[in-house]
């Protein structure tokens, strides 16, 4: 049995939080390097766009990798690389492969691995939620980031769904804009494309 905790334990602990700023803070709140993050949406909205565009911005905060399970190493991740101009973080984040969960495993228990993982997509990955309770738990300051195809307007798959309901952060992506829902405050949409954007959901 774990010792139960005084107020003054809860006032005083200490957490990493993230020192997010600008519409990054105003969408997600000044979340904690830990647990994980479900981005969600239909094809051709803008999930891989706004999963480049978060990645980028966490290398202000750690070392990055970006495991492209669906499509690997591909014409179409070295152009989402392009429309962010990845090579600014060169050094601070690594593209993975299609790597297994094994090699995750393998890759993470190493001294200076990366403290966020993006796994891209959850459905290809073939993860059941066993195993995404015990990666978790394996590196408790490790922040996972999935992300998932949808059914309807909820994630596509009982796993997927598992993991939206237990991750901090849930990113609903629609018309090139993020719309999250977390643990940490935020919760403005942001605009991934204005220009594509717009054409969905009006200039209005």
């Amino acid at each position: 049995m774990k010792r139960a905790l005084s107020v003054s334990n809860v006032l005083n602990a200490k957490f990493n939080v993230l020192g997010f700023e600008g519409e990054w803070l105003d969408a997600i709140g000044k979340p904690e390097l830990t647990g994980s993050w479900l981005i969600y949406g239909d094809i051709k909205n803008g999930k891989t766009s706004f999963a480049m565009q978060l990645a980028k911005y966490l290398t202000n905060f750690g070392r990055v990798a970006y495991n492209s399970v669906e499509e690997g190493l591909s014409q179409s991740i070295k152009e989402a690389y392009e429309r962010v101009d990845m090579s600014e973080v060169e050094g601070r984040l690594i593209l993975l492969d299609k790597e297994n969960l094994s090699d995750i495993h393998k890759r993470l228990a190493k001294r200076k691995s990366p403290q966020f993982i993006f796994i891209d997509t959850v459905q290809f990955w073939e993860l059941n939620f066993q195993e995404y309770k015990k990666l978790k738990s394996a590196f408790p300051n490790k922040l996972f980031i999935y992300i998932s195809h949808t059914d309807g307007r909820k994630p596509d798959g009982s796993t997927a769904l598992r993991i939206w309901r237990d991750a901090n952060v849930a990113i609903r992506i629609e018309g090139f804009k993020a719309f999250p829902i977390g643990r940490y405050g935020g919760g403005s949409s942001y605009v991934i494309n204005e220009q594509l954007a717009n054409e969905y959901w009006g200039s209005n």
